[in-house]
């Protein structure tokens, strides 16, 4: 379940936070596959998924992250 998009270095934020709480966080990175393919992307290009069923444990460090922004 996608559950951020936006900026690498937010990206990664959110992400130490909810592997903190020893969630699995897979992390795809649009900007550096776009690099990889020859051409550039200016897209909101990094996005976080989570297992669907671990939503109810990430969800109060997800809505503070984004208090924080």
């Amino acid at each position: 379940m996608k559950i951020f998009s936006g900026s690498e270095i937010l990206a990664l934020q959110l992400k130490d936070k909810l592997e903190s709480i020893d969630l699995n966080v897979v992390i795809k990175d649009n900007i550096q596959s776009a690099r990889l393919g020859g051409f550039g992307s200016a897209d909101l290009a990094v996005e976080l998924f989570i297992q669907e069923t671990d939503f109810h444990k990430a969800n109060p460090v997800i809505e503070a992250f984004r208090m924080s922004i």
